[in-house]
């Protein structure tokens, strides 16, 4: 992927993260932390995008396919790279382009973690297309541990690499120097026990290679060739693969995907008394006639035809991968703004459909210095702003944070509005003067001490006290007995109540005046007006008060005709 390509997406992460701030719900100290904190990361990946493209590499001088090219790219050391790859300064990779692939020199085995690394960093696209091709050539070896050697560092070095998750394709190769079936190739396939032999563009197997039409001359070449590959393949079997397959070595790399031979002319690197003469004249008795023929300068053939045989994976173009790693991006910001959208959302009609609740469970009243009444009031202020906030919502649409097609807020907004249109304040129309007259009478001028029995004398208090007091719909009258601190709780309380039951009792017997219209209180000591400390206090404290409450329902009187008057009295002590 180019640098440009990298740095766009970074951007684009970002600019997807800011968008995010405004859809989740941060306080403002921590989304501009927040925002500081992406700016930052989006700029720390495009500095180290840079870099990476910056990366100095041994490759730097060679020129490179681009990104787009879709051949596989092999990675080759091992024997022969001079045949190869010609004569070049020591450890210095070189590149050779055929029609079917793009070979890399590796000079040496410790230097192939590092230029796959290199490659990848200036080529990430090829990840699907690098091999590696390993060179054996039994003619350039003449000690067996010295070759051993030679291929436990590969397969170490080759381990590494699949350390890190890069899997390489691996290809062994040996070229035989011999003058039979020139340009002809002999695999062994992993998972194969036949060899398949591709010569022309065809691929045979031996029968049919064999009957293949030729002269004499020519049919006996590749019988010779054929004695030769079976015991090259039973060398490299013992000599090579052995330790591909050993669990000896800390990173073992496995058997090589495929195994190849082809016989050449003369062998670069071609060394007398070498490990394949003498197998092979130990193993067949034969000795091959052009094994003196030498030629330092003589070219090698790549295995072209071999290279349809490697895994190779091409990845998509750089504009494609960056647009599908774009998309994916674009696919998580969705999910992550709806999945908050859907909360936001739900935390709002929780909230409003909590207030309601609150609103509903306070049952109204009539009179504004009750407790409900100022509980019902902070309800309803709270329902306004929850109303208001729809509202503004419904006018100006919803902010973004509750947006994205989830908005739920519009079906609370009209239950909202009638809640609140229904509201009804307590009458604010004032009382009538008699209605807030308090009478008080001596408990001693009704009572004996200690007793709840009305002394027949009482009867002329009462009478004055009820004069002036008049009964109507809608008024309640409250009679409240007291006492003096003398005496247990629970005693002055049941006196205080029976004492005004006497006089509920009477008012009514005489008067005339509906049961509804009547409330009675006993409150003992709690609510004296004067000190217990003196015998004028506690005289004063003993007391009977009668006052007239506003009350929705209260005191209905029996409809007998439409001239009927409810009962008046007058007070003789009001206060």
């Amino acid at each position: 992927m180019t640098l440009k390509l990298k740095q766009g997406l970074w951007l684009w992460a970002g600019a997807l993260a800011l968008m995010l701030l405004a859809i989740i719900p941060l306080g403002g100290l921590g989304r501009a932390a927040v925002a500081l904190i992406v700016v930052g990361c989006v700029a720390l990946g495009c500095v180290r995008a840079a870099r990476q493209r910056q990366l100095p590499g041994s490759l730097d001088n060679l020129a490179l396919p681009p990104a787009a090219y879709r051949h596989p790219v092999v990675l080759v050391c091992g024997d022969g790279l001079a045949g190869l790859f010609g004569e070049t300064c020591n450890d210095q990779p070189a590149l050779r382009m055929t029609e079917q692939g793009c070979y890399l020199r590796v000079s040496r085995a410790q230097q192939l973690p590092e230029l796959t690394d290199t490659v990848l960093a200036l080529r990430p696209e090829w990840a699907g297309q690098l091999c590696v091709m390993f060179i054996v050539n039994p003619g350039e070896h003449t000690d067996a541990a010295v070759l051993a050697g030679h291929v436990r560092t590969f397969n170490y070095q080759a381990g590494l690499i699949g350390q890190r998750g890069i899997a390489l394709p691996l290809m062994l190769v040996s070229y035989l120097q011999s003058s039979a079936s020139k340009g002809t190739w002999f695999s062994w396939e992993a998972g194969q026990g036949t060899c398949n032999i591709r010569e022309g563009g065809a691929c045979l197997g031996p029968d049919d290679w064999y009957r293949l039409p030729a002269e004499h001359a020519t049919h006996t070449r590749r019988l010779q060739a054929g004695v030769q590959l079976n015991s090259a393949a039973a060398w490299l079997d013992e000599y090579v693969l052995a330790h591909f397959a050993s669990r000896e070595g800390r990173q073992p790399v496995g058997l090589p995907l495929v195994c190849a031979s082809t016989l050449v002319p003369t062998l670069p690197g071609m060394m007398t008394g070498n490990l394949w003469g003498l197998w092979l004249r130990g193993k067949t008795g034969l000795r091959d006639a052009d094994a003196q023929v030498q030629a330092p300068d003589a070219s090698l053939p790549f295995p072209d035809p071999l290279l349809n045989l490697l895994p190779v994976q091409a990845r998509r173009l750089p504009i494609r991968r960056a647009s599908v790693i774009a998309l994916w991006l674009f696919a998580a910001a969705a999910v992550v703004a709806l999945t908050s959208s859907a909360w936001q959302n739900t935390l709002l009609l929780r909230q409003v459909s909590d207030d309601l609740r609150r609103y509903a469970s306070i049952a109204p009243t009539e009179r504004r210095d009750q407790p409900e009444f100022a509980q019902r009031e902070e309800a309803l202020n709270v329902l306004r702003e929850d109303a208001m906030r729809l509202d503004h919502y419904y006018r100006r649409g919803e902010p973004l944070a509750l947006g994205l097609g989830l908005y739920r807020g519009e079906q609370l907004r009209a239950g909202l509005l009638s809640t609140i249109a229904n509201h009804r304040q307590p009458s604010t129309s004032p009382m009538p003067a008699r209605a807030v007259r308090t009478v008080r009478l001596d408990s001693l001028s009704l009572f004996s001490s200690a007793s709840a029995r009305l002394k027949p004398e009482s009867t002329r208090v009462l009478i004055d006290a009820l004069v002036g007091i008049k009964a109507q719909p809608g008024w309640l009258i409250v009679i409240a007995g007291h006492t003096d601190a003398v005496g247990s709780d629970e005693h002055n309380l049941q006196l205080s109540r029976a004492r005004a039951a006497a006089v509920r009792d009477w008012m009514q017997r005489m008067g005339g005046i509906p049961d509804s219209c009547f409330a009675v209180q006993g409150f003992g000591k709690s609510q004296p007006i004067a000190s217990n400390d003196t015998e004028a206090g506690r005289q004063a404290n003993r007391r009977v008060d009668i006052r007239l409450v506003p009350e929705a329902g209260a005191c209905v009187f029996p409809m007998a005709g439409a001239d009927v008057q409810p009962p008046v009295a007058n007070a003789a002590s009001v206060y």
